[in-house]
């Protein structure tokens, strides 16, 4: 489990302002870690900001420095890849509350302490400010595009609705405006999860060598069920034996679906703070753009001037189709341009993040539309 921001060779920015937040208060000393793909033009203008999903991070292209494995995003962004890097110059900035660079409950605070509980509740409205303050520090006043996938998406819509000036292009995919019920309460049986563990500690687990690693296990086992398919699942394991023959009637992981969870849920510990995701879970349930806005979605978008993309899965049930859809609406209501399509793959939510071929025509297509 990390301990504390895991600080590596990205670009770290240091804010000289501390960060207003929806909560009242004010953020000091924010850090901000962020990588970079590509060059910026001298027009400045072929900026692309991708926006990262809960548990992701800036390591957009790059290996990740705990596990190793290639960037998140790797098989979309790159020379010739769907998300151009010869043509655009892509950013990609790990939220704050998190845990990968940027400040977050693990950071130590302005008491030379690890903040832990004290760190203060945030929003995707907060994250998205703290985005729109490391493009002011690199020069960038309007993006190309903004990209988002899941949380990315949200973030994405929260910069077009709040700095609608700040991007000609938003593409939203497998996300939402706002979390359902449902998304808040697998969100709850997490983070009660990760408090119910006793090395929690009330989040002071910092410097006793181990913090609630089986609560925070238990969170990803949950959540991660949510990203698949039962399609997907079934294809995958259906109800078949891990290692063995025969049933051994206890609570080993006879299946090898309970397998693949637990493997998911321990890996998950090595790279991950259990108080980041209770933070970055909470900002994403409190996310509803049309409360933020009088009630009304349309009217999040009434000062926007940018044409924009949403994608659906046809498998997703954490974001379905309807959620898209919603959003959809708001946009043509408010008069703006807007495409939609709902694609078809196995995967589930997670289909974004793997090889669905139609979406990197897709992206390819509205962002070289964009132009």
């Amino acid at each position: 489990m990390a301990t504390a921001p895991i600080l590596d060779a990205s670009n770290v920015l240091e804010l000289a302002e501390p960060l207003p937040l929806d909560g009242g208060q004010v953020l000091p000393g924010v850090r901000i870690a962020y990588e970079t793909a590509g060059t910026l033009n001298a027009a400045r203008d072929n900026a692309i900001f991708v926006a990262h999903a809960l548990t992701g991070d800036h390591h957009i292209v790059s290996n990740h420095p705990k596990t190793g494995k290639p960037g998140w995003w790797v098989r979309m962004v790159g020379p010739g890849k769907p998300i151009d890097t010869n043509r655009y110059f892509v950013i990609c900035a790990n939220v704050i509350g998190s845990c990968m660079g940027s400040t977050g409950p693990s950071s130590i605070g302005p008491d030379g302490r690890p903040w832990g509980m004290r760190f203060p509740v945030i929003t995707v409205r907060d994250m998205v400010r703290a985005h729109v303050a490391l493009l002011d520090a690199l020069g960038i006043e309007r993006l190309h595009a903004v990209v988002g996938g899941s949380m990315g998406g949200m973030q994405a819509l929260s910069l077009a609705a709040n700095f609608p000036d700040r991007a000609g292009a938003v593409l939203v995919i497998a996300s939402t405006a706002r979390h359902s019920a449902q998304n808040i309460a697998f969100h709850e049986v997490g983070r009660q999860a990760i408090m119910a563990d006793p090395e929690w500690r009330e989040g002071a687990y910092y410097g006793f060598g181990k913090g609630p690693e089986k609560g925070l296990s238990v969170a990803r086992m949950a959540a991660h069920i949510t990203y698949l398919s039962e399609a997907g699942l079934t294809s995958k394991f259906g109800r078949r034996l891990q290692d063995r023959n025969e049933k051994t009637f206890g609570f080993d992981a006879d299946f090898q679906v309970e397998s693949y969870l637990r493997y998911q849920g321990l890996s998950f510990t090595d790279r991950f703070d259990a108080n980041s995701y209770l933070y970055i879970t909470r900002a994403m349930d409190y996310f509803d753009l049309a409360e933020e806005h009088g009630g009304l979605l349309a009217n999040a978008f009434a000062g926007s001037k940018a044409r924009f993309c949403l994608v659906s899965f046809d498998t997703d049930w954490l974001y379905p189709t309807a959620e898209s859809r919603n959003v959809v609406h708001a946009l043509n209501a408010a008069g703006l341009p807007v495409s939609f399509v709902e694609l078809s793959a196995p995967y589930g939510h997670d289909s974004f993040l793997l090889d669905v071929p139609a979406l990197d025509r897709v992206v390819a297509g509205f962002l070289g539309e964009s132009r």
